[in-house]
């Protein structure tokens, strides 16, 4: 199959304006497009059928012989394939050394209704996380624990930001996910009879105490404020990671694994 790329100069042209646009959220909101940097990221895109609309590839990387075949595989899904100057690419990537590929991929709708409570695993909720980095460092944890995916909930950050997709290293394309407002998730959850754990300074056991062993749900507070009593209210447990004193909270996503790790664990790491 010969490639047929579509070699763009200016910074100015149409498409590279469309793509530098995909930083922003509005911009992703206008198009429903996100970018992934990497061959890497790209090709696990590919592999889970993500759609590639536009695959950018570097003057420099243009021969490489893992970006043709990276560039085939998305010509052969239907992306469009454009050549640029590195210094394009780096404009688009919002960086001085860009990787060799850069993808704009379409956003999938994540929708809670999609997704049933009763699938096997330990789910994740995160109230709103505002943080891209611990979104992206989550799912990548969320991935490597085999969890059975990642609820957003009320006001968080958006998933498909390039820092969110950078930090998760892939796994948003392997990890189900979805968004909603807390009344829906509930009931969504108590419809599974997830068993709802949340990490608190309120909480009264240790999380090596908690049965994860039953059906559950982890859920985890915003980076500064927590959760809110009204949400603690309706969990089944409250519990707390246990730290020898100095440092008097943990980075979101740590705790996160330290959570879904221990809910691992007992389940044998299966």
């Amino acid at each position: 199959m010969n490639l047929s790329f579509d070699h763009i100069t200016s910074a100015s042209n149409p498409s590279i304006k469309l793509l530098r646009s995909l930083e922003r959220k509005k911009g992703r909101n206008e198009t429903g497009l996100f970018l992934a940097e990497g061959a890497r990221l790209i090709e696990q895109a590919l592999e889970q059928d993500w759609q590639v609309e536009t695959l950018i590839v570097s003057n420099s990387g243009a021969e490489r012989d893992y970006v043709q075949a990276l560039a085939k595989r998305a010509s052969e899904q239907g992306a469009r394939l454009i050549q640029v100057p590195d210094r394009l690419a780096g404009s688009i990537a919002r960086k001085d050394n860009p990787q060799a590929v850069i993808a704009a991929i379409k956003q999938r709708d994540l929708a809670l209704d999609d997704i049933s409570p009763e699938a096997s695993g330990l789910w994740i909720g995160l109230y709103e996380c505002r943080d891209p980095g611990n979104l992206g460092t989550i799912l990548r944890t969320a991935d490597c624990a085999g969890a059975a995916g990642v609820i957003l909930i009320e006001n968080c950050c958006d998933p498909y930001s390039v820092e969110a997709v950078r930090a998760s290293m892939g796994s948003l394309f392997d990890v189900t996910l979805a968004r909603t407002e807390f009344a829906a998730f509930n009931d969504w959850r108590k419809n599974g009879r997830l068993n709802m754990v949340a990490a608190s300074v309120n909480g009264d056991t240790s999380h090596v105490g908690v049965d994860f062993i039953q059906p559950s749900l982890i859920l985890m507070g915003n980076e500064q404020a927590g959760l809110p009593p009204e949400i603690e209210a309706e969990c089944d447990t409250l519990c707390l990671i246990p730290m020898r004193g100095g440092a008097d909270s943990l980075n979101l996503a740590q705790a996160t694994a330290i959570m879904l790790y221990e809910g691992w664990r007992q389940r044998g790491f299966v």
